[in-house]
This record gives C-alpha cells, sequence and structure tokens, in this order.
C-alpha cells in the first residue's frame, strides 16, 4: 500500500480506568462496524515499552508489521514505534508503508514474544 489514505486508529483513557478491558472491547466493537463501512485497512502503533497497548492490538486481530525509530516531538524522545495493521478488504500480505517511508529507522524485529495480557479483574 502506499499513497497517503491513512487509516490510524488510535486510543487513550484515564488511569483510573486501565486493565478492565474497556480498550479492548471499544475497539472490537469499532472493527465490526468498520468491516461492513468500505474501510481497507486500520493501523496503529505503540511505544515498544508500552505492552498492553500491543496486547490491545492483538486482542482485535491486528498483526505486527514492523518498527521504526522516530524523535517523539512530544517529549524530544527517541522511542521505537511497533507498527500493526488489521487488513479489512481480505489483500492480507498488503503493508501500509508510511511510517517505514518517513523514518530512516526502521526495521522487523525477530524473535519477538508476543503474548496477550488479560484485563486485570476488579
Amino acid at each position: 500500500m502506499d499513497g497517503d489514505d491513512s487509516y490510524d486508529l488510535g486510543y487513550a483513557l484515564r488511569k483510573e480506568f486501565w486493565h478492565r478491558g474497556i480498550v479492548t472491547e471499544s475497539c472490537k466493537n469499532l472493527v465490526a462496524y468498520l468491516k461492513k463501512t468500505g474501510i481497507p485497512y486500520i493501523t496503529a502503533t505503540h511505544d515498544k515499552n508500552n505492552l498492553r497497548s500491543g496486547s490491545v492490538m492483538q486482542q482485535i486481530g491486528m498483526k505486527y508489521c514492523y518498527s521504526y525509530k522516530e524523535q517523539w516531538k512530544p517529549k524530544d524522545l527517541l522511542v521505537t514505534f511497533r507498527m500493526y495493521q488489521l487488513n479489512l478488504d481480505g489483500q492480507e500480505h498488503s503493508v501500509y508503508q508510511k511510517y517505514r517511508n518517513l523514518y530512516e529507522e526502521h526495521f522487523v524485529e525477530e524473535n519477538l514474544s508476543f503474548f496477550l495480557l488479560e484485563p486485570e479483574k476488579n
């Protein structure tokens, strides 16, 4: 995939609501809706140190595609982001290239131990 057609998924939640499955459940419902709209894919990225965000992406069916390093402006830190994608149009081998093309340092992390983190129950 090339071009500038981005369909980025983003989420944020106040800390007191973390670990309850709220984001995962909301994103699952959003994906079900998006499948009906004709959007070909969605992408999402997370800081490699935020494993729970990556777990949300995995739980909604997104697949890891590649990583890239970006000088993250809000805090002026060099951050490694992992890019995930969920193809909704059946084109399973298509990968959104914008971040790979935009950032000089990009790579596929080998031997990643992906695991799903269960939401904490109260």
